[in-house]
Formats: structure tokens, sequence, C-alpha cells
């Protein structure tokens, strides 16, 4: 398997910065990301006809190219897709453009196919989402940790610091015998 280097040359042990889409720009194609999918955009020759084009998605692998030719892709994926969600277009005649569904949609991928230089999933930049989008339970500690970051920013207590006060509290209502006049809290 053949395996693009990037346009920059990096150092090799580190990992790269990503592109603005999230992913890398390699010598015959390039790759964006988000949580949900990852995007491969091919150039071809302007006037590709997809009845030229040989394109197979599978669960673990991508190899596309032109009939009769050696595959300008060929190589395992990072992680798994679903193939059955997958698809792939030319676009303006001059783009193949090949959508992948991440089977695991909570995961960055270092690399599209194995044996590219590795991006820096730490320096990866998330589309905005609406926290009505988040499950549940990643809602209410979303919601938490801003409500506790605004409460910071204004000298405030927060949500945990709230809590273990209103709990003194009922213990003090509950003893009112106990003297907590010299009592030193953090």
């Amino acid at each position: 398997m053949e395996v693009d280097k990037p346009k920059e040359e990096k150092q090799e042990s580190s990992p790269i910065l990503p592109n603005k889409g999230n992913g890398l720009d390699l010598e015959t194609y390039s790759w964006t990301q988000n949580l949900q999918e990852v995007t491969v955009n091919i150039p071809v020759p302007s006037g590709t006809k997809s009845r030229s084009v040989i394109c197979e998605i599978k669960k673990n692998s991508l190899k596309v190219g032109f009939k009769g030719q050696d595959p300008i892709i060929d190589g395992e994926f990072f992680n798994a897709v679903k193939p059955d969600e997958c698809f792939w277009n030319i676009e303006d005649q001059k783009v193949i453009s090949v959508l992948l569904t991440k089977q695991d949609q909570m995961e960055w991928w270092k690399y599209c196919l194995k044996g590219e230089p590795e991006i820096d999933t730490q320096k990866v930049e998330p589309e905005s989402s609406k926290l009505g989008d988040l499950d549940p339970d990643i809602r209410q500690s979303v919601e938490k940790m801003i409500f506790d970051q605004r409460q910071k920013q204004m000298g405030l207590p927060t949500s945990d610091e709230i809590e273990k006060k209103d709990m003194l509290k009922k213990f003090m209502a509950q003893h009112p015998g106990m003297d907590f006049s010299n009592a030193k809290f953090n």
C-alpha cells in the first residue's frame, strides 16, 4: 500500500496540526472529519465520469481508483465505518468525494488510512453543537460545568460548594444543641 506524505514536511514522530476540516491534506487526496463522518476528497482529471471510477467501501477499508489502473487510495481505516451509510460521488467532474459514516461517533480519527501521518487530535476544532443534541447525562454534566464556570467568574460558589453549604445547614438544623460558633469550615 502506498501512502502519501503531507504537503508540508513535519517531524515524523510528533503529530501534525490538522487542516481546517480536522483532517489532513496529502499529495493525492485530503480528508476532513467531524465526530460522525469522514470526507475524503480526491482530485481527478476534469471531465471524469462516474462509470470510470471504482470505489469500494468496506467496514475497515477503502479502495478508490479508475478501472484498469492501480488504485489512487487503497488502505485500512483508523476505525470502522458503517458501509451501508457511506457513499461517493463526483463533484464538478473533477473531485471524487467519499462520505464515510463512523461506527464510533464519539472519537476523532488520528488518520484516515493506516500509514498516513497522524494528526494531533488535541488540536481539532469541533463544530459547535446545541445542548439539546447531547445525551441527557452528558447534557447535565455540560450544563453543570457551564454554571460552575460562570459562578467562578463572578466570584460566587460553584454547584458543589452550594451543595456542601446546604448539607451543613441541614445538619446544623437537625442538631440545634451543638455549638458551631468556633468551628472552621473549608
